[in-house]
């Protein structure tokens, strides 16, 4: 019974700094923010813009001719003006143009 009278302040300390660290809630702190990235590549950025204008003026022309809605049957969709070897492939090219070209085309058509 020597540390009998330890007993009751250690079972208290105990007990206190449990509830204490229960009534905290955790803090996560977020994360870092991702690394500088790389700009559009001169290429694509062409593309995207050589199409979208394309596709604007064309899509409001069929809008105002009153022709349908055929984004895919202009001549400039499938020609894909505007080309320039010396930025880089072809294929890359072609496929930026054409899905800006539709996304200005629904924009002319519809006037958005």
């Amino acid at each position: 019974m020597k540390f009998a009278h330890l007993a009751l302040p250690v079972v208290a300390a105990a007990c206190l700094l449990t509830a204490g660290c229960a009534s905290h809630p955790a803090y996560y702190a977020p994360p870092p923010p991702p690394p500088p990235g790389y700009g559009v590549p001169p290429l694509i950025a062409r593309a995207d813009h050589e199409g979208f204008r394309s596709g604007t003026e064309d899509g409001a022309r069929d809008a105002y001719n009153g022709f349908g809605y055929h984004p895919r049957h202009d001549g400039k969709f499938h020609s894909t003006p505007g080309y320039d070897p010396g930025l880089g492939p072809y294929g890359a090219y072609r496929d930026e143009f054409r899905r800006s070209y539709l996304r200005g085309y629904d924009q002319g058509f519809h006037r958005r």
